[in-house]
């Protein structure tokens, strides 16, 4: 008896190497970034007295109900950004767990307007606890992207082994 012979006209898709451990480090790093920007939004939130008040100082023309629309604005936009950003984090990491090439880049690209965000709000008229945590945030950006460059995660997404 012969064995059966494959009836489909689509050949077998190549096995994927396992995922590398420098891949699985910037996925940590791309979950962690998730949670400290949780962090950051809770802690942009519970500041806003003192960016409505750096707001103030900066501006100091604006009326109180200017200020106090600013802080509403400032809180909803805090939120909405920072949902956003989570989503982007969690969908990146698990589109690299899965080997995704679009995946590592887009991290990148993504990465490279944090880091011009970062430098130009480091003037921003908000909290200072709030400027302290925008590095905070940006590490772990910077940490994934430095282990999904890595020689043996570059072989992941190219679907061969390191060599």
């Amino acid at each position: 008896m012969y064995p059966a012979y494959p009836s489909g006209t689509q050949m077998p898709e190549a096995q994927r190497p396992p995922v590398p451990p420098q891949v699985k480090n910037a996925v940590w790093a791309m979950y962690a970034g998730a949670v400290v920007t949780v962090v950051g939004v809770v802690v942009e939130i519970l500041t806003v007295g003192a960016t409505k008040s750096a707001i103030e100082k900066r501006s100091p023309h604006l009326t109180a109900s200017q200020v106090n629309a600013s802080g509403h604005a400032l809180v909803i936009g805090f939120a909405v950004s920072g949902l956003i950003a989570v989503a982007a984090w969690i969908v990146l990491a698990r589109a690299c767990q899965d080997g995704k090439p679009c995946a590592r880049i887009t991290g990148t690209v993504l990465f490279g307007l944090a880091t011009v965000d970062t430098i130009v709000s480091a003037t921003a008229p908000v909290a200072a606890t709030v400027k302290a945590w925008w590095p905070v945030i940006w590490l772990a950006g910077l940490v994934a992207v430095i282990f999904l460059w890595q020689r043996a995660s570059t072989a992941f997404f190219k679907g061969t082994r390191p060599q």
